[in-house]
């Protein structure tokens, strides 16, 4: 049976027998998180965890003292009976090199786990009704389960914290504070410390006020600035116009005669250069329609195993997400939201979704949304970290709209789960679909760094 699965069974009995002899190897076992389950042979698990339990309530870990507490819980037998225990002191190997043989068992266990969840996965698709998607993503969560693993770590004294939090400080004064992903936007970044990593943040408006192009903007300056990918989720335009919208937005040409074709010979350079910076980030398109949450998990998963690391995820936009079976829209829409919030978290990366607001905007003197016209869920405030609301005046104003080829737009921060909520202004440049840092005196370029 021992040879059946990976095991390490010569290892584990010199582990039970140095913990006989040199009881403070136990500290070396919490050290690094050893379990009962851990071990392959179940009397070994009995015997260790008698140990641990004689380790727990302060009393000496020795042959005598593990005899007795077996014999106490009817154990003695299934630990192997008292000459299989003698035996084990024989096998012990010093100390020093134990951490080895423990960590040898831990991998050996989690061999174990992970072939048993090639078995469960294997029974699943012989055997579920579920569609593919969802088995896809059963699986893919249930492989990532078998590689968490929880060590314990060792008291912190106050001069090494202090030392650590004086150097975090001391780069972050070099960095002008800047503690997350960098989005370029001065405002932005000063008043958020950059999009922290495992953030959910939702960039909301009603339609035409440009919410998809800042995503977009935002998602190119993210790859610019910060390591790793960026994957961008277009659920209702196709990658190509996705590009052209970059393209135009990055060569400063009309998009209009992208459209068209029309362009001079200096604007074909310049869309080439735009191209070849584009080219060279690491930014990912999706433009699956109507995409599963699982999938998007799915999907984020394999990049960021290729690609080590990402740096930011936007999703245009969160009510097109299809979300499992549920009693209603606002149900789905809630199950969606908590989603991308643990998204967030298990990539390490903030996550920007775009959201839809109600009519009532419209309705409203003055325009300006507000927390409560988040459509269908208040749950989305609630999973969120920070809510942007991005709201153009002259929109409202068709004259001026028609007039100014650039224009001021608000910025406002409605929630910010860890810091200030406020109002920034950008400049929009709606030919070429661009938002830039808005100052007056010195023409801040966020596209010129």
């Amino acid at each position: 049976m021992a040879d059946r699965m990976p095991n390490a069974q010569v290892m584990e009995q010199s582990l039970l027998g140095s913990l006989l002899v040199y009881p403070s190897v136990m500290t070396d076992c919490q050290d690094l998180g050893l379990q009962p389950e851990e071990f392959y042979i179940p009397g070994h698990q009995t015997l260790y965890a008698a140990m641990q339990d004689l380790d727990a309530t302060g009393k000496a870990l020795d042959l005598n003292s593990v005899a007795l507490r077996l014999q106490e819980k009817g154990q003695l037998e299934a630990a192997g009976g008292l000459d299989y225990i003698i035996a084990l002191v024989d096998g012990a190997v010093s100390s020093a090199g134990v951490k080895t043989y423990i960590e040898t068992i831990q991998d050996k266990y989690q061999l174990r786990r992970l072939i048993e969840t090639a078995d469960e996965i294997r029974e699943t698709a012989m055997e579920s009704a579920d569609s593919l998607d969802d088995i896809l993503s059963q699986s893919e969560s249930a492989v990532m389960d078998v590689t968490r693993r929880t060590r314990g770590t060792d008291f912190l004294s106050s001069r090494e914290i202090v030392d650590r939090v004086l150097e975090q400080l001391k780069e972050l004064r070099n960095t002008s504070g800047i503690t997350g992903i960098k989005t370029g936007y001065t405002d932005l970044d000063r008043m958020t410390n950059g999009f922290q990593r495992g953030d959910l943040i939702i960039l909301a408006a009603r339609p035409a006020m440009g919410k998809s192009a800042l995503a977009l903007n935002l998602a190119v300056q993210a790859a610019r600035r910060n390591p790793g990918a960026v994957a961008v989720f277009s659920l209702e335009m196709p990658a190509d116009s996705i590009m052209k919208r970059m393209l135009s937005s990055e060569s400063r040409v009309q998009s209009g005669k992208l459209r068209d074709g029309r362009l001079s010979n200096d604007e074909m350079n310049r869309l080439f250069e735009a191209g070849n910076g584009l080219a060279e980030s690491l930014i990912y398109l999706d433009d699956t329609g109507s995409i599963k949450v699982n999938q998007i998990f799915s999907k984020c998963r394999k990049l960021k195993s290729e690609q080590e690391s990402l740096s930011m995820i936007v999703i245009d936009y969160l009510q097109l997400i299809t979300g499992s079976r549920s009693d209603s829209r606002q149900q789905e829409v809630s199950e969606i939201s908590r989603s991308l919030k643990i998204l967030a978290k298990e990539m390490d990366c903030p996550v920007i979704a775009l959201s839809q607001l109600s009519r009532k905007v419209e309705d409203r003197t003055g325009h300006e949304p507000q927390l409560s016209d988040l459509r269908e869920s208040g749950s989305i405030e609630q999973d969120a970290d920070i809510v942007m609301f991005l709201y153009r005046e002259n929109y409202y104003d068709k004259d001026k709209e028609a007039q100014e080829q650039i224009e001021v737009v608000d910025l406002s921060l409605a929630k910010h789960r860890n810091g200030a909520i406020g109002r920034i202004q950008l400049a929009f440049e709606k030919g070429v679909s661009r938002f830039t840092n808005y100052a007056s005196s010195r023409g801040d370029d966020v596209h010129a760094g």
